[in-house]
């Protein structure tokens, strides 16, 4: 097996929850209204450092639709899936695809990088604007 090499994501983006690899932009989630098995997806048109499992015929909500499951490169956990392609005409834009379940995912923001918070008090207060 050779090395894994991880792509590190620029700006806001979702991690592995169990190993916090990148594994997607916020900018290039689809849509939110995505369900699954257990609970809330996310459709996101492009994802990185995941593996891509094997290809099986799946009967969702949305019909009949040829899927792989996606792992993270680095922990091994399923992730979600990706659409391959769909059977029905009006589901053709999941194709190429990828859901990741919300509840396998985190979206930190490293609050000590993009915001200064002034947590000292004012020298100043309002009866001294008036």
């Amino acid at each position: 097996m050779g090395r894994i090499f991880v792509v590190e994501l620029e700006g806001r983006c979702y991690k592995c929850k169990f190993c916090k690899t990148h594994l997607a932009l916020v900018s290039d989630c689809v849509s939110r209204a995505f369900h699954c098995r257990r609970g809330k997806a996310y459709l996101f048109n492009n994802a990185v450092n995941t593996t891509v499992g094997a290809l099986e015929e799946r009967l969702m909500l949305s019909g009949l639709h040829t899927v792989a499951d996606i792992f993270c490169c680095c922990c091994g956990q399923i992730v979600g899936w990706k659409y391959e392609s769909a059977h029905e005409k009006s589901q053709k834009y999941k194709e190429g695809k990828f859901v990741l379940e919300r509840v396998t995912i985190v979206d930190e923001v490293d609050f000590s990088t993009e915001f200064f918070v002034d947590s000292r008090p004012s020298m100043s207060s309002d009866a001294d604007d008036a």
